[in-house]
């Protein structure tokens, strides 16, 4: 928190302590480019192609290893809570959540689990799974039990680790590894987590 001239705290801004949270998790301000990564050169959670389409061209791992914090939170504030409309989630758990997922996952996903997770409390599809969040995807989350939902796209996340994992572990021939049922695990884990 920061004070006031009058020595008063004021609040920290909810979006930026999302984002100090994200860039803990992310190493920032650890370089990597590993070929197990997907990612390729990364800086903080920001890839290459995420910094190329930020600044609409070419760019080169050396401007990636440049990239300074300032610019890095711009850019998730404005790809990952502000474009895909993350940011009018009223719960702060929820939108911590889906901001997270769709830094790791892309924001149209997040955004569908988030539309799948409304849809699983409704008991219909109340809402088009597109991943795009507007302002009824908005206030059919706000209207409906957040701690479900978040149990919910925490569920659908987990998931989604495994079939990267157990995909991974397919793709490259392993016949004998326990990656190969990390999918089924963790779907196990998510039932709990939805229960």
């Amino acid at each position: 928190m920061s004070t006031t001239p009058t020595g008063a705290a004021t609040p920290r801004d909810p979006t930026e302590a999302v984002i100090d949270t994200i860039l803990r998790r992310e190493g920032w301000p650890r370089y990597t480019d590993r070929p197990s990564d997907r990612g390729g050169p990364t800086k903080g959670g920001i890839t290459l192609a995420t910094l190329m389409s930020w600044r609409k061209r070419p760019v080169t791992a050396a401007d990636v290893v440049a990239l300074d914090e300032a610019e890095v939170r711009t850019i998730y504030r404005a790809r990952y809570i502000e474009e895909p409309a993350f940011a009018g989630i009223a719960d702060d758990k929820l939108r911590a959540l889906v901001i997270d997922s769709g830094v790791n996952h892309g924001p149209a996903r997040a955004g569908a689990w988030l539309q799948e997770a409304v849809n699983d409390f409704a008991g219909r599809p109340a809402l088009k799974v597109d991943g795009a969040v507007g302002p009824k995807t908005l206030a059919a989350v706000n209207g409906t039990d957040a701690v479900g939902l978040w149990r919910s796209v925490f569920a659908s996340r987990m998931r989604f680790y495994g079939q990267i994992i157990t995909g991974d572990a397919r793709k490259r021939g392993r016949t004998e590894d326990d990656a190969l049922n990390a999918a089924g695990w963790l779907n196990r884990l998510a039932e709990f987590m939805e229960a």
